[in-house]
């Protein structure tokens, strides 16, 4: 971390290690980013992973949706690692390479799917003005029903944590990469 340092393995304890090998598990064996600042307070670093996991990996919502949600949000925080991560991610789900690129340097995609400007729409919204008008409401609900609204709702604020997270506490991108301009 450029903030705070890293944890080595002889400084955790056996409440971190054992969280950091559960982080890092679905996580290709890694624990960067917001992950390696909650691992200092372990009674948060296991309530994020709970959450995050339910999200990620329990999680209904279209895995391309999820992805496009998180980007959004990666880029309205300028957030660099949760950038890094979810772009591949991103790609691997379907999402269109034109709708990232555009993404990326701020811009509002043109969107070949109405799925997908929808969620778009949801996360601006609520990013612009804190809330969720009844006419997006409505227009989400009839879309994609009251669970995946909730579990869409819950991803925004999720990964919104997470790039707060990332940005106070500069988390670094592997190899110093700036995928955000």
């Amino acid at each position: 971390m450029s903030r705070l340092p890293a944890l080595t393995p002889d400084q955790l304890t056996p409440e971190q290690k054992r969280l950091h090998d559960e982080i890092a598990g679905p996580r290709h064996g890694s624990v960067g980013g917001p992950f390696a600042v909650w691992l200092r307070v372990p009674r948060i670093a296991d309530a994020a992973n709970r959450m995050g996991n339910s999200l990620r990996l329990d999680g209904k919502l279209d895995r391309r949706l999820f992805e496009l949600a998180i980007l959004v949000i990666a880029r309205h925080w300028s957030a660099q690692y949760e950038w890094f991560v979810h772009e591949k991610a991103a790609l691997a789900a379907g999402l269109g390479r034109d709708v990232i690129e555009a993404l990326r340097l701020g811009q509002a995609p043109s969107f070949a799917r109405d799925d997908e400007r929808l969620v778009y729409d949801v996360v601006r919204e609520l990013q612009q003005t804190r809330t969720l008008g009844q006419a997006s409401f409505d227009r989400a609900l009839a879309a994609l029903g009251p669970d995946l609204v909730i579990e869409l709702v819950s991803v925004i604020g999720f990964y919104t944590t997470a790039a707060m997270m990332i940005n106070a506490f500069d988390a670094p991108v592997p190899g110093g990469a700036k995928p955000l301009p």
